[in-house]
């Protein structure tokens, strides 16, 4: 007996020196570190990121065009037969070999190519700050409203839990009263009735935890045996409106892209009107060939350069039709970059309202929930001793439950008020991922 327990012994020992400590404690992570994982795991992102590649890729593209063309030409013929002229020179030769190689550059003399360099570097510029955009509305709609769902059906449990537990309480209180003759039958359906409802109402509440975790674990991706630490707000005075709208103007980083977007439709106007210059073509030749037999007039070696001049007189007004579409895309850009402050203006008027009023509901509620509390214990004692009927207990548990729930969406709703204002005044990326 001693050697079997001897061997559990060594074997529970040994599992839980070997064991990774994933399999023995779930991980725990804040909504920072959700953050900084979901913006390195998820599909989502990573998929928006490839925009940022596509345009630097373009750029590289545009500074080839910069660059002359270089050509490596060669071949070789080979006859059926060799010819002779009748003064015996030779009319077709047995084989030929040719050989050479070629540089070309063509450039317009409004620089329009430097031009769509200077749009390619814009454009990467704009990728960046158009993925900015994407990862904060991500991180809010998809990890921050996710983190704070699970947080909440948590709560909601913990609730189920506790309303559980003193429908119970109630239950024997009843039983007890019963015995002695001081409630009829009724308190005693009524208790059970109600303790039916609270377990029903916690397992939808489980279930509902589950599916929340789920879904969280999902959008960050990671693995759903994991557990939440809840970090509270910072305290402290909210600032004025025209602080967040300050920030806004200056940080957002959509604002900033439609910005850039205006420029970059400023310059592809000029180049554009580009398109109206001549264009300037110059190459470098050498060139080697041999034959077998040899010509007379066999030019075996030759080095050339050349310069064209080219001015297109008439295109069937395609470029004026290039030049009023790229001024149409200017003022199009302007007015979408003076539409998007007016839509920041009013988000952030609306976050600022929605944080203010969440704020406030919280207070409310906190001191309505004193009041349950308290209301629901002095209810409890007086039934015990005869002073309250089972509608009066039920009438305070009820209240009590209804105002634990509202407080806690109320205090999660505050919470992700106060993230809607920093995404609208584009500084969340920095509070919850850093930079």
């Amino acid at each position: 007996m001693k050697k079997i327990v001897t061997v559990i012994s060594a074997g529970v020992f040994l599992f839980f020196l070997f064991a990774p400590p994933s399999s023995l404690f779930a991980e725990e992570y804040s909504l920072e570190d959700l953050c900084r994982i979901a913006l390195t795991r998820s599909e989502k992102l990573r998929s928006a990121e490839e925009n940022l590649t596509i345009a630097e890729i373009g750029k590289d593209k545009a500074l080839s065009y910069l660059l002359p063309r270089m050509t490596a030409t060669g071949g070789v013929t080979q006859y059926s037969e060799r010819k002779w002229t009748a003064t015996g020179n030779v009319l077709q030769p047995e084989s030929a070999a040719y050989w050479g190689v070629r540089v070309d550059e063509t450039f317009s003399l409004s620089g329009r190519e430097w031009k769509a360099l200077g749009i390619a570097k814009q454009n990467v510029t704009k990728s960046r700050l158009d993925l900015t955009a994407v990862r904060e509305d991500y991180l809010l709609r998809y990890v921050a409203a996710a983190y704070y769902n699970v947080l909440m059906a948590r709560k909601n449990l913990e609730i189920a839990d506790a309303n559980l537990e003193r429908l119970t309480k109630y239950r024997q209180a009843a039983e007890k009263r019963l015995r002695i003759g001081e409630v009829t039958k009724t308190a005693i359906f009524r208790a059970e009735g109600e303790l039916s409802g609270a377990k029903s109402d916690r397992l939808q509440a489980q279930n509902g935890l589950e599916l929340a975790t789920a879904f969280l674990a999902s959008n960050v991706g990671i693995s759903e045996d994991f557990s939440l630490r809840e970090v509270p707000p910072v305290g402290g005075e909210l600032p004025v409106l025209s602080v967040f709208e300050e920030q806004a103007f200056a940080a957002r980083a959509d604002l900033k892209s439609l910005e850039v977007q205006k420029q970059i439709a400023a310059d592809q106007t000029k180049y554009a009107e580009g398109a109206f210059w001549p264009s300037v073509s110059v190459s470098g030749v050498y060139s080697g060939s041999d034959q077998h037999p040899a010509s007379s007039n066999l030019n075996r070696e030759s080095i050339y350069g050349g310069v064209a001049l080219s001015f297109p007189f008439f295109e069937g007004g395609l470029r004026k039709a290039e030049v009023s579409e790229a001024k149409a895309r200017e003022r199009q850009a302007a007015l979408y970059y003076e539409d998007m402050k007016k839509a920041i203006e009013i988000e952030v008027r609306t976050g600022y309202l929605d944080l203010v009023t969440q704020k406030g509901i919280l207070r409310f509620l906190n001191d309505q929930l004193l009041f349950a509390r308290d209301n629901y214990r002095a209810v409890e004692r007086q039934f015990e001793f005869g002073l309250s009927n089972s509608l009066d207990v039920m009438d305070a548990n009820t209240l009590l439950v209804s105002t634990e729930r509202k407080a806690a969406s109320a205090e999660y709703g505050y919470r992700l008020a106060l993230l809607r204002i920093k995404k609208a005044s584009g500084t969340l990326l920095a509070a919850l991922a850093g930079q």
